[in-house]
């Protein structure tokens, strides 16, 4: 593939090759290419033990949907200020529409930083997981915290190999990081239904970018529906690839990097034909505080070639993030949450609901403060 081509398909990228000093190089090139050109991969042979992934997929995911509504309820996630627990089907935004999809969003372990008003307010946006009762689905939250804390392992030193591909030091990147305790990586386990005959719209989730550095999205099914948006604006499928993960590249890198790195516009359609549609994604975040505008990286001339070579990208109708330019990375994410969860905005922090939804409504499907 010539490094100024088009996209049709998602490149396959081997880990394994990165045991091996001599086959190291022809990943990094791989890599190189996918960031620049793509802002999409799969990554195959990756370390996460399939001794978690495995249970995850065929036991806890359905187990997790299953179980009573009230329990699911117990945890929603307008009880949350870290807008972490469970959310019913409709009650998330993708760009004002409603995205028809059931799930629970969870994260590594996390002490929130917020102590008192004087405080920032995105402090309050990382803090403890609300879990599902253990008697209920017994293992599934050791065996969660387990994947999230591997594959957070996995995208530190993925964040480093994207360092080497575009010619920076390994710890190129590790700037834009708090140290660990202040630290806390996002995930969701998402179910999208099948869509009755009726339905108006096939919208999974609408077509949106990621806010943060790195996404590892582990599909949990066989179903089609994601999809990812190509140079000219064409729709590309990524199906599933057993074994694999999905990584793409969020706003916050494409930033930093000068648009080196693609952050690609990407959507999920509903499911056709009889079950549910299941999905995991891993969203590696950077430090609250860290205003992007103010870290300059230095890229050779080589590498500053390989963009202008891309040619520039379609504009897109997606939801993007326009405040990285001024406002700390905390407040972007933020603000990006209360616009997609105004029922936990309204309840959480009614300022900015109000700045976002100033006559305080919001689309047909999605309610706001305790109602459920």
């Amino acid at each position: 593939m010539q490094q100024n081509s088009d996209f049709t398909a998602i490149p396959i990228l081997d880990y394994s090759l990165l045991s091996d000093p001599s086959t190291k190089p022809t990943f990094l090139t791989q890599l190189r290419h996918s960031l620049i050109n793509v802002g999409f991969l799969y990554l195959i042979n990756h370390p996460v033990s399939p001794t978690l992934t495995s249970p995850l997929i065929h036991t806890y995911i359905p187990a997790l949907f299953a179980l009573p509504q009230h329990a699911k309820d117990a945890i929603k996630m307008a009880n949350s200020p870290h807008f972490l627990g469970y959310s019913r089907l409709g009650a998330e935004l993708t760009k004002g529409a409603v995205d028809n999809r059931e799930q629970f969003d969870l994260a590594t372990p996390h002490q929130s930083r917020w102590s008192s008003a004087a405080d920032p307010d995105y402090y309050r946006l990382w803090g403890p997981c609300q879990w599902p009762d253990e008697h209920l689905i017994p293992g599934f939250k050791s065996t969660m915290e387990q994947y999230l804390i591997q594959v957070q392992e996995l995208s530190y030193h993925f964040s480093s190999l994207i360092a080497e591909s575009l010619g920076l030091p390994a710890d190129g990147l590790s700037q834009f990081y708090d140290t660990p305790p202040l630290m806390q990586h996002r995930g969701k386990i998402v179910k999208y239904p099948v869509l009755p005959p009726s339905s108006s719209t096939d919208q999974g989730v609408g077509p949106h970018y990621d806010a943060g550095f790195l996404t590892f999205l582990l599909q949990a099914s066989p179903h089609k529906g994601l999809q990812v948006q190509n140079l000219a604006g064409e729709w590309i499928d990524a199906p599933p690839i057993p074994g694999s993960f999905v990584v793409n590249f969020g706003k916050a890198l494409e930033f930093v990097t000068r648009g080196l790195a693609r952050a690609t516009s990407h959507r999920v359609l509903s499911p056709t034909g009889s079950t549910p549609r299941y999905s995991v994604p891993f969203f590696q975040n950077i430090g609250l505080d860290v205003r992007l505008a103010d870290h300059v990286l230095d890229f050779p001339p080589e590498i500053l070639e390989l963009k202008k070579a891309r040619g520039d990208v379609a504009l897109t109708d997606s939801v993007n993030f326009t405040e990285f330019d001024r406002e700390p990375s905390g407040k972007v994410n933020l603000i990006g949450r209360v616009k997609s969860h105004p029922d936990v905005a309204s309840r959480h922090y009614p300022d900015l609901f109000r700045v976002y939804f100033p006559d305080g409504k919001v689309p047909n499907g999605v309610t706001t403060g305790s109602a459920y």
